[in-house]
């Protein structure tokens, strides 16, 4: 008989194979319209380079643009280089590869034991999402036109 942790893993296997899916799904549409892409892509330019993020409470930025702190460009680094694949009909395997290709220079590469992977792959992913969360609320406070 399965144990009480072995199905709960199964079930969050299946919902994120259904969230990646289902995420698919929406940036294939995403993709396949030359002007959503086009739209996306200004929009996503105008909230970095514009400096939409250093929107009143958002310190990521300010920390973000530290030379000292050269590891804290990475992610940036990550999100431009996704933008940089953006155009219509972009196969979605170019943009995973694109990422898979980072964390491999970024994060699997640099560790020397589990424990710094472990240390790096969750700092990577909390810096992350909060460099998306504050892209999000970037362009819905700008009324960004391709937000939503």
């Amino acid at each position: 008989s399965f144990s009480l942790t072995e199905i709960t893993m199964f079930v969050k296997r299946l919902r994120r194979k259904t969230d990646l899916s289902n995420m698919a799904k929406t940036m294939r549409t995403v993709l396949n319209s030359n002007s959503n892409v086009t739209v996306l892509r200004s929009d996503l330019h105008a909230v970095i380079d514009q400096g939409f993020l250093d929107v009143p409470g958002n310190f990521f930025q300010k920390k973000f643009r530290n030379p000292e702190e050269p590891q804290n460009n990475i992610e940036l680094k990550c999100l431009n280089d996704l933008m940089s694949l953006l155009a219509p009909s972009t196969d979605i395997r170019v943009l995973l590869n694109c990422v898979s290709s980072n964390l491999q220079a970024f994060v699997i590469q640099p560790s020397r034991n589990k424990e710094e992977f472990r240390k790096l792959a969750s700092d990577f992913q909390l810096r992350w999402n909060f460099l998306l969360s504050a892209v999000s609320k970037a362009m819905t406070l700008n009324y960004a036109d391709s937000f939503g």
